[in-house]
C-alpha cells in the first residue's frame, strides 16, 4: 500500500492517540473531515489499523513483576511449536510469544504477574508442563526506561 505524507500523519497521531475524534484528526493533519475520514477507513479496511485499544497501568491492577523467560523445546517440529503456542496463548499472563532463533531458546515469552508467588506458579504449574518444553531461563524486568506501542513511521 502507497501511503503519502496525509496517511503517515494519520498513522502517527491514531498510535499516539487513537481517541481522538475525525474533526480533531482532520485538524491535526491540515485536511478537511471528510477526506481524513475516508483515509482512515481506506488505512483500516487495508487492515493497516488493526486495532483500537487502551493501554492500562499494570501497577494499578496489582501486576509488578515482569519477566522474560526463554524456553527450549525437545523436538522442532510444528505439531509440538502448535501445541505449544495454543498453550502459551491461552494464559493471561503470557502478553507476547516470539519463536525466535539466535539463542539456545526457541522461544521468548513476555510476561506479567503479581509478584514472585504468581510467577513460581505460572513457571511450574503451567509453562513447564506443556509437553515439550526442556529448558526455562528466566530474567525479571528491574526497569523499561523505554516502552513504545507506537511503530516507527518511515
Amino acid at each position: 500500500m502507497n501511503l503519502d505524507r496525509y496517511d503517515k500523519q494519520i498513522l502517527e497521531v491514531l498510535q499516539d492517540n487513537g481517541r481522538l475524534s475525525n474533526q480533531e484528526l482532520a485538524d491535526r493533519i491540515g485536511l478537511s473531515p471528510s477526506p481524513c475520514l475516508r483515509r482512515v477507513r481506506r488505512l483500516e479496511e487495508s487492515g493497516l489499523i488493526r486495532a483500537y485499544r487502551a493501554l492500562l497501568e499494570a501497577r494499578s491492577l496489582g501486576l509488578n513483576l515482569m519477566a522474560f523467560i526463554q524456553i527450549s523445546m525437545d523436538r522442532h517440529t510444528p505439531e509440538r511449536f502448535a501445541n505449544f503456542e495454543k498453550h502459551v496463548a491461552a494464559c493471561p499472563e503470557i502478553l507476547e510469544c516470539h519463536l525466535i532463533t539466535g539463542q539456545d531458546a526457541d522461544y521468548l515469552l513476555k510476561v506479567i504477574v503479581a509478584d514472585m508467588d504468581a510467577f513460581q506458579s505460572l513457571l511450574l504449574e503451567r509453562i513447564t508442563r506443556i509437553e515439550g518444553v526442556t529448558g526455562v531461563h528466566s530474567s525479571f524486568v528491574m526497569k523499561s526506561p523505554v516502552n513504545k506501542t507506537a511503530l516507527p513511521i518511515l
